[in-house]
């Protein structure tokens, strides 16, 4: 398997990041969030954080349930590199 297959993730991943169907990224575990100009955005730790995907929320980076009102429809799965294309 490749450097990023599960035979190579952790037991236990410090993070855990969610794409939920049609909506925001769920962060839960210890991260530090912090924007383009390395402004941190507080973080309550051990609490889930749900951040915008869709680009349409009043509250970037976190999600303010937009996506719902606006029909955002998001690729749930990741595009896999072809083993033999590498």
């Amino acid at each position: 398997m490749t450097e990023g297959t599960e035979a190579n993730a952790p037991a236990d991943p410090a993070v855990t990041i969610l794409a939920k169907h049609n909506g925001p990224f769920l962060v839960e575990g210890p991260f530090r969030l912090i924007d383009a100009d390395g402004n941190e955005f507080p973080v309550v730790a051990g609490k889930k954080v749900s951040l915008c995907r869709c680009g349409a929320s009043t509250r970037k980076p976190f999600c303010d349930g937009t996506h719902s009102k606006i029909g955002f429809d998001a690729a749930e799965r990741a595009v896999r590199e072809l083993e033999e294309g590498k």
